[in-house]
């Protein structure tokens, strides 16, 4: 099967494979598409934690970019984990070099397990400079939480969070609603179209790890291939939970979903 599109991917790794970058590359390949990576930070973890950190110098960052795109031009990016000011403001650098349109923001603050994974002063670029360059931003409750200032208790309070992101500049936002304790799961889109209420069952388990990047990276696939931004969110999250319902069961803390689930839903894709 010849790849549909290109994906750059611009996230750390996690040792565990569940998340970050692995769960990233697993979601394009699944979906049909190609991954060119640049890796921010190597993590040192497992289903039940991050042990630590190790931060990829922001030049060679910029340099993984830089040479990777030369070479092979993607049709979308993805950025995940940016765990610092510089590494932020070198992605900056790099987006305004290779200049492709469609880019998919996960704005990664907190591993699924507790552990943070970015500074305050990284923040504080992210929301003065990388959110405007985003198509999409796609923070979780707590997330949403940390660049708005706003406590999210409600449909009512994602959907004011959203607005605020979208006064800070971003063009989209999707909200991802698994934190609130709803029966089913409410992901909440704004954007120029318009919000969109997509409301999915809620499966109880504990094996979410990576769902966040997975969204991401998957509507970032659809994204690429022509779907419109609000139909690459619905398809994502198809994707998402049909990849949590299918969980294989690995590890003794927050497990991996199943990112090989992609043919319960390849009629959706043409």
């Amino acid at each position: 099967m010849k790849p549909k599109s290109k994906i750059l991917i611009i996230a750390g790794s996690d040792s565990s494979g569940g998340a970050g970058i692995q769960a990233d590359i697993k979601t394009v390949t699944s979906l049909g598409s190609y991954a060119l990576t640049a890796i921010t930070a190597v993590t040192i973890q497992n289903t039940k934690g991050v042990k630590s950190v190790v931060p990829i110098p922001e030049n060679e960052i910029k340099n993984q970019i830089i040479f990777s795109v030369r070479d092979i031009k993607p049709d979308a990016i993805k950025i995940g984990m940016l765990h610092s000011k510089k590494v932020i403001k070198k992605v900056l650098e790099s987006l305004s070099e290779i200049r492709i349109k469609k880019i998919i923001l996960d704005p990664v603050m907190v591993a699924k397990g507790g552990a943070k994974l970015i500074d305050q002063n990284a923040i504080k670029v992210l929301k003065k400079d990388l959110i405007k360059e985003a198509t999409l931003i796609t923070p979780n409750i707590p997330e949403a939480q940390v660049l708005t200032g706003i406590k999210i208790k409600n449909q009512e309070d994602m959907i004011l969070a959203c607005k605020i992101l979208i006064d800070l500049g971003a063009k989209n936002v999707l909200i991802k609603g698994g934190h609130l304790k709803t029966k089913n799961v409410e992901d909440i889109f704004v954007g120029r179209s318009g919000i969109k209420i997509f409301i999915s069952r809620r499966y109880k388990t504990k094996n979410t790890h990576g769902t966040g990047c997975t969204l991401s990276s998957a509507i970032a696939t659809f994204f690429s291939c022509g779907k419109s931004i609000k139909k690459a969110c619905e398809l994502g999250i198809k994707y998402v939970n049909s990849a949590i319902l299918t969980n294989p069961k690995y590890g003794k803390g927050n497990g991996p979903i199943n990112h090989l689930n992609s043919m319960i839903i390849a009629k959706k894709f043409k």
